[in-house]
């Protein structure tokens, strides 16, 4: 079975044509004491404003190894990331990247201290991952994953990485290992892929 070419993801902002609170056509302008266009509602004056999405992930580790997961979507279908998705509403950020992992990979972790908080502004994104530890090797990957495994740093599929975001936070996460110190990295990246 031949896997579809990877694609590129660079997201429009999301348009809307009708008001989530009244039904109303909405416009696009700028607000009052604001500076920027938005969703305008001229029906009950709702302001919808479009905000970063927040993808949140672990880096799990089981004796000395990292669990990578192969994705079964796009974008970057049958690439290898760490477990990661966008947060759900009623859910703190851990609890969102336990259930990531979870979802994606049926890994039981620990969840440790952020590591990684990586803007990527040109897409509308923020990505965390937190350091963790498995509790057991078990892996039973779910439908948005190809396969589940769990690599020694010097096997990491480096040219089969779906994002920078995870790139750059293995590669942090490999350097920091020399020295035993896993200090919590803030950066932006310009392109995600």
């Amino acid at each position: 079975m031949t896997a579809p070419a990877p694609t590129r993801y660079f997201p429009a902002p999301r348009t809307a044509r009708f008001c989530s609170q009244c039904g109303s056509p909405i416009r696009r302008g700028i607000p009052d004491y604001d500076n920027r266009e938005r969703d305008i509602c001229d029906r009950c004056g709702a302001i919808h404003y479009q905000n970063p999405r927040i993808v949140v992930g672990t880096l799990p580790r089981w004796q000395g190894k990292i669990l990578l997961c192969r994705r079964a979507i796009e974008p970057r279908y049958d690439t290898w990331t760490l477990p990661a998705g966008f947060m759900e509403l009623n859910e703190n950020t851990v609890q969102g990247a336990e259930r990531e992992t979870q979802e994606e990979s049926g890994a039981q972790v620990e969840i440790g201290s952020l590591y990684t908080l990586v803007d990527l502004p040109h897409i509308g994104q923020v990505h965390m991952f937190y350091l963790a530890d498995a509790l057991g090797p078990e892996l039973a990957p779910g439908h948005e994953s190809l396969d589940a495994r769990y690599f020694d740093p010097a096997e990491i599929p480096w040219d089969e990485l779906s994002f920078h975001s995870v790139s750059s936070t293995l590669r942090h996460y490999i350097e920091d290992s020399k020295r035993g110190v896993f200090p919590v990295r803030q950066y932006a990246l310009k392109t995600p892929l």
